[in-house]
């Protein structure tokens, strides 16, 4: 049971990782609020699991949306 919240956490961290990419284009920033929401949800899939991994990808994609949606103000 504890290798499937992984696995949900590493897919939840990826696909928010995609949509972050997308988001650091000017003028979509706006797309970072949903992935902010994905990274909660797979840091709560991330913390049960032993290994880590989806916990930390979810924490760094988190990061990295935060620092952009500070840069362009929340919309930009």
């Amino acid at each position: 049971m504890k290798s499937l919240f992984q696995v949900i956490s590493v897919l939840i961290g990826l696909f928010a990782a995609v949509w972050m990419i997308v988001g650091i284009i000017p003028l979509l920033g706006v797309i970072q609020w949903p992935v902010l929401v994905l990274c909660v949800v797979g840091v709560i899939f991330g913390t049960f699991p032993q290994r880590k991994i989806g916990l930390t990808i979810n924490l760094v994609v988190g990061i990295v949306a935060a620092l952009r949606l500070s840069l362009g103000g929340g919309l930009f």
